[in-house]
């Protein structure tokens, strides 16, 4: 991992100070899947999702911290979870780009028939 940013600084110094929502959150994990942690980044995204299950950003951010840490399987249910929240939403966008992160994570998982 590089040298943490003063940004991911600020983000932990906020969590760590008792500030808690879903943008933090969200910000921590984006800052520390850049510094080179998608395992620690999987714990605040997953807190991000938690927190507002409405967050299609945050899914889709927490779908490839899981992928980026080796775990696919699970990758897969939150960019699914994710998919289902952004129709709901209508946001086609972020609907789309998880949808071709689910196809990424099939083609390259083993087949089992």
């Amino acid at each position: 991992m590089d040298a943490p940013s003063p940004a991911l600084l600020n983000f932990q110094r906020m969590i760590a100070a008792g500030k808690e929502g879903p943008l933090i959150r969200f910000a921590l994990g984006n800052e520390l899947l850049k510094a080179g942690d998608p395992a620690a980044a999987v714990e605040h995204l997953a807190k991000a999702v938690v927190l507002d299950a409405q967050y299609t950003a945050a899914w889709k951010l927490y779908g490839k911290a899981l992928v980026e840490s080796g775990r696919s399987e699970e990758a897969l249910a939150a960019y699914r979870e994710g998919i289902a929240v952004a129709q709901k939403k209508g946001d086609r966008q972020a609907e789309k780009e998880m949808q071709v992160f689910v196809r990424r994570i099939e083609r390259a998982m083993p087949d089992e028939s």
